[in-house]
């Protein structure tokens, strides 16, 4: 009888140690979730893309939550604000003396194959800064990594109250991405305000402007456009005799 309740007693005991390792178990994950992992730089692909030395391999990293404008996409082409991003990204990446990734609970790839992460240079999140200086949208949200897209919102809110980068033209940001025609439609309106109207045609051995008033006006091919008499002439066109 006494061993039967030894028995049991030794059962209850295991019981409760496994309890507690199990609970400590998940406490020890819970705080290594975010942990970030060290990687070096490889190059700056895009505002929002690079390339670094993963475990040994070369990888492409997309940031987590954020787009930027394109610089050379095949079916985009090159959007405005693209270039200032991406060296913005590179400036950032290429000065760092440390760089990290943290993954979020969810897949940690797209569908390109690309690590999905939150980069971090010398300990600051790069997507926080891309947001801060209006060079970023927040997007592409999937659950479950969504960890950060509350903070990433706040941050993007101040940019477009400020009127900074992206978001200082009107509706060149939308929720289906960046609509750089909105821009051109900008340029072409600024540039009908200022009256640039004044047409500069090139022949093979003359260069002449035609004002409005012109009797050729309307039949002169232009070559050039300028806003005064003054301009053209300075760039070397005549008027006409």
């Amino acid at each position: 009888m006494k061993n039967v309740y030894k028995y049991f007693v030794f059962l209850f005991i295991t019981m409760v140690l496994t309890g507690c390792s199990l609970i400590d178990s998940a406490v020890e994950e819970e705080k290594t979730e975010n942990k970030r992992v060290n990687v070096s730089l490889e190059k700056a692909i895009d505002g929002d893309t690079i390339s670094v030395r993963y475990k040994g391999n070369k990888e492409s990293v997309r940031f987590l939550l954020i787009d930027t404008p394109e610089t050379a996409h095949p079916r985009l082409g090159a959007q405005p604000y693209g270039k200032e991003a991406k060296e913005f990204t590179k400036q950032i990446v290429e000065n760092a003396d440390t760089l990290e990734l943290e993954f979020d609970i969810g897949q940690n790839r797209d569908k390109y194959g690309r690590l999905l992460a939150y980069v971090y240079a010398d300990g600051e999140m790069v997507q926080k800064q891309l947001l801060q200086k209006g060079l970023a949208r927040v997007a592409y949200i999937y659950d479950p990594n969504t960890r950060y897209v509350d903070v990433f919102t706040t941050i993007q809110k101040k940019a477009q109250k400020l009127g900074v980068g992206i978001w200082s033209v009107e509706n060149y940001v939308q929720e289906d991405g960046f609509h750089k025609e909105i821009i051109t439609d900008e340029i072409s309106k600024e540039n009908m305000s200022k009256e640039c109207l004044i047409k500069g045609n090139i022949t093979a051995d003359d260069k002449i402007y035609h004002t409005p008033d012109s009797p050729w006006y309307k039949q002169t091919k232009a070559e050039k456009m300028f806003c005064t008499e003054k301009e053209a002439k300075a760039a070397g066109f005549r008027a006409p005799k």
